[in-house]
């Protein structure tokens, strides 16, 4: 009888015919689900290339289910590396990286001013004399002309220089009258009257925050009114002068102002590179699942083979034939071992793994606490 090794095509994907201890095993499976199956007693009607096709299903579905609950563990390491370059990292313990918090985290620093993924852009508005109300979409312009592109979106005033020259920074004596006059006169830089304190830096900086606030709400007559796409501002400008914005358009999220590779790369686990686990590399646990998969679908298999006939005659009587019963069976063995499968994955998920380690080391250390500790001396354990 032709053996595996020797047979054309033996399995329908062939993914692991080449491999030595696949081809070892294929032959050994065939007899272990006929024998399972009665063969000794009464002929399995199943070929050899069905049971290697079994056997080839078994193997890649432990393979799918494994690589399921790897994605689980790793996936927010791999978001946004390329598609095709990981073929093989479903059986490696990665490096963990914060890649995902601080893409999450961008957004935030682009409110605060201080990063993000979109630039932001300065322009200016002409200002005429006696006009007030200003169309910022049609009026603000950059070096290049117009600043606002109708192709990215609406636009967003982030800051308008709109204010009061700032007046002296009164870090160390903010009640003398000298400093109102700095303030009247507009001069910089100018501080009479000071003592020094031995000050945190820290102090400093707040302090010429909260005096340059002060200078723009309490002392600026300046302010601006923003309703819709129309700009007003406050006073009535008496000269012909520029106003100058920063401002930020948000354009397609796939287009961020750099080039990033990383929006065409990882984006969840349907492009996630994972490969098939090599048979080579399953261990007994695995293997054994395996041989208890092959016969279920298997069983599965012969009940609706045998469904086509319901019974087989014979001189003066009838064989019933089971194939409902061997379809039932093998469904609910089937069904049962991946349940089972997945059970014992899902407790040893990476984030399930950390749990249970805080358990035991909070165990640990009530146990520790009833050691006796002899002589008052202190015990250590590190």
């Amino acid at each position: 009888m032709a053996n595996f090794e020797n047979t054309s095509s033996p399995t329908p994907f062939g993914i692991y015919d080449s491999e030595t201890e696949f081809i070892s095993d294929a032959d050994n499976i065939v007899t272990f689900v006929k024998r399972k199956l009665g063969d000794d007693i009464l002929s399995v009607e199943l070929t050899k290339k069905q049971i290697w096709g079994n056997f080839e299903e078994a193997t890649l579905e432990y393979s799918s289910i494994l690589n399921q609950y790897q994605a689980k563990s790793q996936l927010v390491n791999f978001l946004g590396y390329a598609t095709g370059s990981m073929t093989g990292s479903e059986e490696k313990f990665i490096r963990e990286n914060l890649e995902f918090l601080g893409r999450f985290a961008e957004p935030y620093a682009m409110e605060a001013g201080i990063g993000g993924s979109y630039n932001s852009l300065s322009g200016s508005i002409q200002l005429e004399i006696g006009r007030q109300d200003y169309n910022i979409y049609t009026e603000l312009s950059g070096a290049n002309g117009l600043l606002f592109d109708d192709t990215k979106g609406k636009i967003k005033i982030e800051e308008v220089f709109h204010y009061n020259p700032q007046a002296a920074y009164r870090f160390f004596d903010t009640t003398s009258a000298i400093n109102y006059l700095n303030n009247e006169f507009s001069f910089e830089s100018f501080t009479p009257e000071t003592v020094f304190y031995i000050l945190p830096v820290y102090e400093d900086i707040l302090r010429g925050g909260q005096l340059d606030l002060s200078n723009r709400v309490r002392r600026s007559n300046y302010s601006y009114k923003i309703n819709g796409t129309n700009f007003r501002i406050y006073p009535l400008p008496t000269t012909e002068t520029k106003l100058f914005l920063r401002v930020r358009q948000y354009p397609d999220p796939l287009s961020p102002s750099y080039t990033d590779a990383t929006v065409h790369g990882v984006s969840n686990m349907s492009n996630l590179p994972f490969g098939n686990v090599k048979y080579n590399r399953i261990n007994s646990i695995g293997r054994q699942w395996i041989r208890s998969y092959t016969l279920a679908i298997s069983m599965e298999q012969l009940g609706y083979i045998r469904s086509k006939f319901g019974s087989i005659p014979v001189p003066n009587a009838e064989v019933s034939l089971n194939g409902s019963d061997l379809i039932s069976n093998g469904r609910t063995d089937r069904d049962g071992l991946k349940e089972k499968l997945r059970e014992m994955l899902e407790s040893m998920t990476y984030d399930k793994l950390m749990e249970t380690q805080s358990t035991r080391s909070e165990l640990i250390q009530k146990q520790l606490k009833y050691i006796p500790i002899p002589n008052g001396k202190a015990i250590f354990y590190g």
